[in-house]
């Protein structure tokens, strides 16, 4: 069924990528994933590495993820059952430093550095909105897009008004600018510099290799820096500075769990990143 008025390839993609979004988004569930590297675990294991989960809290998550297809579970007997990540789970991974990448450009400056677990779950937040995918897939193809004209396409079925509580929403996270009420909404550097992120997320979520995103038909070109615009965002923020090349998904970095959950690079300069980047 449809859930754009967009073509049905694209609408089918988008629907694919919000759906890949819920499945790894809710807390705990990226950290579980990486706990589970190595040989199949038995649940005593597990909760051993993620002994934050408080008692009854890792059990529901679990079949969550088995349900998803990102973790297997074998029983043995009553008594020895062992989980571990499917071939889907495996295949999820190379995108999480993707994300961090993105993150460490256009989040806006923690009071302290964050280790690369909390970036991906930030940034997955971000993603997960209400409408988000649909939105920026639009902004993405047709640039300046009036409210209207964005229910229009986004929510067919819907008041055109429903549009703005998601709009604002984004607005403030810093991925959508606008100049005010009843002016054009488009994405802002950090939104369009989410063309790696949503490429390796419609990829993995279709079964492909990650090195189709960068032949995603939305996301998968490289972009020119955009000229300056006379209008700024509705949440006026410095100029981002100059984006470092973009890393190719085919030379990602291996990650291990320690890189993911300990900060293993140096403070980054607050200068490095614009300070009123979207929000965490």
């Amino acid at each position: 069924m449809a859930i754009t008025a967009l073509l049905p390839d694209t609408d089918a993609d988008i629907a694919r990528v919000t759906e890949a979004l819920a499945m790894i988004t809710p807390r705990w569930n990226v950290r579980i994933l990486l706990a589970l590297s190595g040989p199949p675990q038995r649940y005593s294991e597990l909760a051993a590495k993620v002994s934050w989960l408080q008692s009854g809290q890792l059990h529901p998550k679990l079949k969550s993820l088995c349900d998803a297809g990102l973790v297997e579970r074998t029983e043995y007997t009553a008594r020895h059952v062992t989980y571990g990540r499917t071939e889907r789970g495996e295949t999820l991974l190379p995108v999480l430093p993707v994300i961090v990448t993105w993150a460490e450009k256009h989040l806006e400056t923690a009071d302290r550095p964050l280790p690369a677990i909390e970036q991906i779950e930030d940034s997955l937040t971000l993603l997960t909105r209400r409408h988000a995918a649909s939105i920026l897939w639009v902004l993405k193809t047709r640039q300046d897009v009036g409210a209207m004209a964005l229910a229009r396409i986004v929510m067919p079925s819907s008041d055109w008004t429903n549009v703005y509580p998601p709009l604002r929403q984004l607005v403030t996270d810093g991925l959508v600018d606008t100049e005010g009420n009843g002016r054009p909404y488009r994405l802002s550097a950090a939104g369009d510099g989410l063309s790696p992120v949503l490429g390796a997320l419609s990829a993995w979520s279709a079964g492909h290799p990650l090195s189709q995103a960068a032949h995603h038909p939305v996301w998968g070109h490289p972009q020119t820096q955009p000229a300056p615009r006379p209008w700024t965002s509705s949440q006026p923020r410095p100029v981002p500075a100059a984006l470092p090349q973009t890393r190719t998904l085919e030379t990602s970095p291996a990650w291990h769990n320690r890189d993911l959950f300990s900060h293993a690079t140096p403070a980054r300069p607050k200068a490095a990143i614009p300070a009123g980047g979207p929000r965490r």
